[in-house]
């Protein structure tokens, strides 16, 4: 079935988190994808509500505004303006840009948490949780950062390990810290109130697994069924945090609501204002209706970081709720990478949008071009500014833009911008018109299916028909001879102009609009594409202007300068050696059991990225450890490898496998991995004192 088929949709993209500004990255992942969408659909004429907003509380809003020394609410209302500002600026056409600290999102989270409250859903206990008696509270889950059980990685948090990740508890962290004070916090019992995720697996496995199998994307399914192959476990809902949400009950004083569970809420909050501003019924977009066929289409427009909460969590507070639909799709994209590194917001290793729109004046749509054509839809993809610089020059400007400006100067110098046709149309004519009628088709399937980069391509390949058709026909050389055929050779290709025009919305909305002034006509819809006579005999076109200007050399040195100074910057910081860690008595240390090992066997562990099985000769026996390092080493380059392992680690169970020990890794400044190895070889056994 079409996705055509459906009247009504609701759309959204990730909430951004209001402590920090886009970057490209964030582009790739939810924005740009879900805005081609979104417009897609409104040419097509369905009702659409299309909506995002900044997320605004949790425990990194706090972080970040201790470090600034100002209140939360002044790091909000700064990122706030600035994203909403950034996103008007580069053409994102939400319905509404909402925040979740407004009243009516407040209302409503509390409302949720209510009709599960009264229902029975939580799970009310009372568990230890980490405090700072330095500072006397509770620390929320990214107060809590070590190292990361499954990678290894020293600076994961409490929640997720942002390195490998792997969701977490601050529990499973190995050696926890307090980011307030730098020391290791205690338990201490709190009561909080739960979602029990384990009572609604087999309702998700039916709904999920079961049910959207050949729906979404391969890296989303997989992650979801690994998900729930691992066993679901009651996740709590509130927070001892002072920054949020109040949880609305007498005995909840002071706790706060889950920022996961209210920053979903935050898509119907925005949807329930926008209704009010514009005279809607916001239910139409998320309630189950009488008659199911006139349910809203819910889609999730996210980043592979957030499809566990959009897929598992939120679905299931909805069927928990009972009145609300559920989403038909969530096409997350995974990450994107830049000049050969990940993207850091810490390390200033980013391309942010707010620059880009300041050095890059009026070329919205060559980056909206370019990170699109580069969508890291089921795999990591990487941005480039060589890349870059080569699509706009070589696609954008020598072949879209080419053929435009032929076309209009030819017909402004040859007939005064005035469209006729002179000698009948020739079977090539015909032909050409009739190729360029698939195009609508191809792109509308590939759109559907939220393939991205494939209907770009679609686009992109009728720009390369026109070209190819003038180029084939000459009218530069046939003038002379045969005026009457270029005529019809000129109508002909302003046919495939105006195409391009109504294809190009949901690409390059800012090129579209030039190419309709360009061709002194009003916006078209979906429907008049693939038509030969969106033009008629005798229309005047308007005056010819270039759509696109050529990325200079300079511009690309100028970026890699800023990644390279903020790069040598970062390294600077870094130079001098992290602070020793609190003392420990020499008992402690001897209780920690390190031997020099060989690496016996090494393979990457299927359906993940980081995770290496190596099985190693510790003396004491022949065993099987899990490491985090497949990014560092391939498999074949370390097999008799001699390293050193911490044998008498607690077992852990990593992606199904049992890990035995943890080998010890030098990391430097650039998270660049080594190991901790003997110069010479040395009996496998031996201890490291």
């Amino acid at each position: 079935m079409s996705i055509l088929s459906k009247n009504r949709y609701t759309l959204t993209s990730a909430l951004p988190y209001a402590n920090g500004p886009l970057h490209i990255g964030h582009l790739a992942g939810a924005y740009i994808p879900g805005d081609i969408f979104a417009r897609f659909l409104r040419l097509n004429n369905k009702d659409v509500v299309y909506v995002c907003g900044s997320d605004e509380h949790g425990a990194a809003i706090t972080i970040k505004a201790k470090k600034e020394g100002v209140t939360p609410q002044q790091i909000i209302d700064k990122y706030n303006k600035q994203i909403k500002e950034s996103f008007e600026d580069f053409g994102i056409q939400f319905d509404i840009y909402h925040r979740t600290s407004e009243k009516i999102h407040h209302e409503l989270s509390q409302e949720f948490f209510l009709n599960l409250y009264e229902k029975g859903e939580f799970i009310e206990k009372f568990s230890e949780q980490y405090y700072d008696e330095d500072f006397h509270q509770f620390l929320a889950d990214r107060y809590i950062v070590g190292t990361c059980p499954h990678c290894h990685n020293e600076g994961a948090y409490g929640d997720q390990c942002e390195k490998c990740g792997t969701s977490l508890n601050p529990t499973d962290l190995i050696n926890p810290k307090s980011t307030l004070s730098g020391k290791t916090p205690v338990l201490k019992e709190t009561k909080h109130w739960y979602l029990p995720l384990d009572k609604y697996q087999p309702w998700l496995e039916k709904w999920l697994i079961e049910g959207k199998k050949d729906i979404l994307k391969s890296n989303v399914f997989g992650q979801c069924q690994s998900w729930l192959k691992s066993g679901l476990q009651p996740r709590s809902m509130t927070r001892d945090l002072d920054w949020g949400v109040d949880v609305p009950l007498e005995e909840a004083a002071g706790k706060k609501l889950y920022v996961w569970l209210d920053a979903p809420i935050g898509y119907i909050s925005a949807t329930k204002q926008w209704a009010i501003d514009n005279n809607k019924n916001w239910e139409h977009y998320w309630k189950k209706q009488s008659n199911e066929a006139d349910d809203s289409t819910l889609i999730h427009f996210i980043g592979k970081d957030n499809i566990v909460f959009h897929c598992i969590i939120f679905p299931a507070i909805l069927h928990a709720h009972g009145e609300y639909i559920l989403p038909e799709n969530v096409p997350a994209n995974e990450f994107l990478n830049l000049e050969g590194d990940k993207l850091s917001t810490s390390r200033n290793h980013a391309v942010w949008l707010h620059e880009y729109l300041e050095e890059f004046p009026g070329k919205q749509d060559e980056l909206r071009y370019v990170l699109t054509s580069i969508l890291p839809e089921t795999s990591d993809s990487e941005f480039t500014w060589k890349d870059f610089q080569a699509r706009v020059n070589n696609e954008l400007v020598a072949i879209l833009g080419n053929f435009v400006n032929r076309v209009m100067v030819l017909s402004h110098k040859y007939f005064d911008g005035a469209l006729s046709i002179g000698s009948p149309l020739n079977a090539q004519d015909e032909q050409t018109l009739n190729e360029l009628k698939s195009f609508p088709t191809e792109i509308t399937n590939s759109i559907s299916q939220y393939r991205f980069r494939e209907a770009l391509g679609h686009f992109m390949n009728a720009a390369r028909l026109g070209n190819k058709y003038l180029a084939d026909e000459e009218p530069w050389k046939v003038y002379k001879e045969d005026p009457e055929r270029v005529k019809t050779v000129l109508y002909v290709a302003t046919q495939i102009v105006a195409n391009l025009a109504v294809l190009a919305q949901p690409f390059l909305p800012k090129t579209s609009d030039k190419l309709f002034n360009m061709l002194n006509i009003d916006k078209q819809g979906w429907d008049k594409v693939g038509a030969a006579d969106i033009l008629p005999v005798g229309h005047i076109l308007g005056e010819a202007s270039l759509l696109f200007e050529k990325i200079t050399d300079e511009q690309v040195e100028f970026q890699l300068q800023k990644l390279a100074d903020a790069k040598a910057r970062n390294a600077q910081a870094l130079a001098t050696a992290e602070p020793a860690k609190p003392n420990i008595s020499y008992d402690d240390f001897l209780k920690m059991d390190i031997r020099v090992g060989t690496i016996l066997e090494a393979e990457k562990v299927a359906k993940t990225k980081k995770l290496l099985k190596l099985k190693i000769d510790t003396g004491i026996d022949q065993r099987t450890v899990v490491s985090g390092i497949a990014e560092y080493f391939a498999p074949e380059d370390i097999v008799g490898k001699q390293v050193s392992i911490l044998v008498n680690l607690e077992p852990r169970e990593i992606k199904g496998i049992t890990s035995q020990g943890m080998i010890l890794m030098a990391e430097d400044a650039d998270g660049r991995l080594d190991f901790v190895s003997p110069p010479t070889a040395i009996k496998p056994g031996s201890s490291v004192r």
